[in-house]
C-alpha cells in the first residue's frame, strides 16, 4: 500500500525563524507524521532574515524560473532548499526579490504592517501549489498553518480543482492566535480573481481584515484545527457553524499522534 502524503504549507518554521508556538508546530509536526510513515513536503516563505549561508539555503533551478502574474505583474518564482539533518527533512522555500528580500517577516522595524502583504500571501500560495504541481506530487492532506497560508484553500478547491494532482487532497487548516490589525490592501479581491474563482467565492473578504481572511480559509477547507489555545471567540463561533470536523487545541505533548489520527479520518 503507497505511502499517505502530507503537504505542510507554514507560514513559519524554527530554526529559520524564532522560536513560538506556530514555528515549532511547523518544526516539529512534519518530522512526527513522517516518522510515522507518511511521506511529507514542507514549504515556507524564504522571508529576508532566513540566513541562507548559515542554514544551506540553495536555489532549486530545475523548480526555478516560473513566472507568478498578479495585478498583471510578473514576479519570478524563485525555489530554495535546505535540511533539517536531525530530523531528516528538507524545507522547500518560496522566494521572489519584490516580496521576500526585506529583512523582516510581516511588519518593519516600527511594527507596522507591510502594505503588500496581501501580494506576498498570493505569491506565496500560488507559488507553493506551482512548484508541487511541477514536482508532479499528489498530496492526500494539505495542511495550512497560519493566515498567511489562508488563500491555499480557496486556490485548491476553485482554480486547481480540476488538476488531477489535487483533486482528492482534503484541505486542513490551523488557526493560530496571530492576529494582524490593519486590513489588508483594498484592491485585494481583484488581485485574488485567478481562473475558477467568481467574485461570489471571495466576497466573504469585502473586509480584508484577519478574520474574514480565515473565514475565507475556513469555508475552502475539509477541517480545521485549533493551532493556539485562545482564538479569537468570533472566529470559534464560525468555526463551530460551518460544522465541518475540528480538533480542538492539544497542548505540545500529544499533538503529533492527535494530528494524524485526525489525517487517518479524513482519508479513510
Amino acid at each position: 500500500m503507497e505511502n499517505k502524503k502530507v503537504l505542510f504549507v507554514s507560514q513559519e518554521i524554527t530554526p529559520y525563524l524564532p522560536e513560538n508556538e506556530m514555528s515549532r508546530i511547523g518544526r516539529y509536526l512534519p518530522q512526527g507524521i513522517q516518522e510515522k510513515g507518511k511521506e511529507i513536503r514542507t514549504f515556507m516563505p524564504k522571508f529576508g532574515c532566513v540566513k541562507e549561508r548559515r542554514n544551506q539555503l540553495h536555489e532549486v533551478i530545475r523548480l526555478s524560473g516560473m513566472n507568478v502574474i498578479i495585478d498583471d505583474s510578473d514576479h519570478p518564482l524563485i525555489i530554495k532548499v535546505a535540511s533539517i539533518q536531525s530530523a531528516r527533512m528538507q524545507v522547500y522555500f518560496i522566494d521572489n526579490e519584490d516580496y521576500f528580500q526585506r529583512k523582516f517577516i510581516l511588519t518593519d522595524r516600527k511594527g507596522e504592517e507591510f502594505s503588500d502583504n496581501d501580494e506576498r500571501a498570493i505569491f506565496y500560495a500560488r507559488g507553493v501549489l506551482e512548484t508541487v504541481r511541477k514536482l508532479r506530487w499528489a498530496p492526500d492532506i494539505v495542511h495550512c498553518h497560519g493566515w498567511f497560508t489562508s488563500l491555499v484553500p480557496l486556490y485548491l478547491k476553485k482554480s486547481f480543482a480540476d488538476n488531477p494532482l489535487f483533486s482528492d487532497s482534503k484541505v486542513v487548516y490551523s488557526v493560530y492566535d496571530s492576529e494582524f490589525k490593519k486590513s489588508l490592501n483594498p484592491s485585494f479581491k481583484k488581485k485574488l480573481l485567478l481562473e475558477g474563482i467568481t467574485k461570489d467565492d471571495i466576497k466573504i473578504i469585502n473586509d480584508a481584515n484577519y478574520l474574514n481572511l480565515n473565514k475565507l480559509a475556513i469555508t475552502n477547507s475539509d477541517a480545521v484545527i485549533m493551532g493556539s489555545e485562545k482564538i479569537n471567540s468570533e472566529l470559534k463561533t464560525f468555526i463551530e457553524e460551518w460544522g465541518i470536523p475540528v480538533l480542538e487545541y492539544e497542548g505540545e505533548d500529544e499533538y503529533i499522534d492527535k494530528y494524524s489520527d485526525f489525517y487517518d479520518e479524513l482519508i479513510s
